[in-house]
C-alpha cells in the first residue's frame, strides 16, 4: 500500500499528463479514473491540487489544439478518417455535428465528458472555420471544467481511493491483469461491432456510376442528402433530384420518406 502511494506521490503528476495525452489523442485508454485516484491523492495532501489540475489540462489543451490545426489545414478530410477508425461508426461524426449547428462553440464545455466526441470536437472546431483564439476561449474552460470535476471527485471520495490503492497494492499482478483483459474484451467486443456494421453497410451500397445510370434513364430512385448545415456550407454541390434532409432531421421527417420506392441516401 505505501510503496504505491509514494509511487503515486513521486510520479503522480507524470502519471496524469501521460493518461490524459493518451486519453485526448484518442487511444483507448480513459483518463477520468486516473484523475479520480490522483484526486484522492490530492484529498489527503499528498498531490499539490493546483499542480495536479495543471498536469490534466494543459496535456488536454495541447491535444486539442493539434486536433483542431489538423482539422483547419484537412477539413472534413480528417473527420471521415476519424470516423473510419473510430469504435463507434453509428455515433462518431454525426452527434458532434449536431451538437455543433444547435449549441456552436458551447460545446466544447462539456465535449470532454462524452466518449468519443472529446477526440472529434476540436477538429470539427477547425474544420468549421473557427479562429483559434476563439477555441481556446471555449475549448479552456471545458478542459479545466473536466479535469478539474473528476479531481474533486476523487478528493470526496478519498476513502474509497485509499481503499482501491490497498488493493491494488494487494493484488496489484492480477488486478492489473483483470483491468487489461476487460479492457482488450472491449476494444475486440467495439471492432466486431463496426465490422458488423460496415458489412452491412456494403451489403447496401451503390456505385456512384449505377446510379447515373438510372438517373439518365429516367427510372432514378428517391435520393436524399443526409448531410449537415456544416458540411453542406464545406460543399454546397448535391446531386441532381436529391432533397436534403439532415441525417438529426429523420426521426421526426422519417414520414415524408416513400415506402413504395427504391431509395437512395448519401452524406460525406
Amino acid at each position: 500500500m505505501e510503496e504505491v502511494q509514494v509511487l503515486l506521490s513521486t510520479y503522480g503528476l507524470w502519471f496524469v499528463a501521460l493518461v490524459v495525452t493518451a486519453d485526448q489523442l484518442g487511444i483507448p485508454i480513459p483518463a477520468p479514473p486516473a484523475l479520480v485516484v490522483c484526486g484522492g491523492l490530492v484529498g489527503t495532501g499528498q498531490l499539490d491540487a493546483g499542480a495536479t489540475l495543471l498536469a490534466a489540462t494543459l496535456p488536454a489543451l495541447a491535444a486539442d489544439l493539434l486536433w483542431f490545426e489538423i482539422g483547419r489545414r484537412k477539413g472534413h478530410g480528417v473527420l471521415r478518417l476519424l470516423c473510419r477508425i473510430s469504435l463507434e461508426p453509428d455515433s462518431c461524426v454525426r452527434s458532434t455535428r449536431a451538437s455543433f449547428e444547435r449549441r456552436g462553440p458551447k460545446t466544447l464545455l462539456f465535449a470532454k465528458f462524452v466518449p468519443g466526441l472529446q477526440t472529434i470536437a476540436p477538429p470539427l472546431a477547425g474544420a468549421s472555420g473557427m479562429s483559434p483564439l476563439r477555441f481556446l476561449l471555449w475549448s479552456t474552460p471545458g478542459a479545466l471544467l473536466w479535469a478539474g470535476s473528476f479531481l474533486v471527485l476523487g478528493a470526496l471520495f478519498k476513502d474509497q481511493v485509499d481503499h482501491f490503492l490497498a488493493l491494488l497494492a494487494s493484488f496489484g499482478g492480477w488486478l492489473g491483469l483483470v483491468l487489461v483483459g476487460s479492457l482488450a474484451i472491449w476494444i475486440a467486443w467495439k471492432v466486431l461491432h463496426r465490422r458488423r456494421f460496415l458489412r452491412a453497410l456494403r451489403i447496401a451500397r451503390i456505385e456512384p456510376a449505377a446510379l447515373d445510370d438510372m438517373i439518365r434513364s429516367g427510372a432514378a430512385p428517391e435520393i436524399y442528402d443526409l448531410r449537415g448545415r456544416l458540411e453542406f456550407d464545406q460543399d454546397a454541390r448535391r446531386i441532381p433530384g436529391a432533397r436534403a434532409i439532415g441525417l438529426e432531421e429523420l426521426e421526426h421527417r422519417h414520414h415524408e420518406i416513400p415506402r413504395d420506392r427504391e431509395i437512395v441516401v448519401y452524406c460525406t
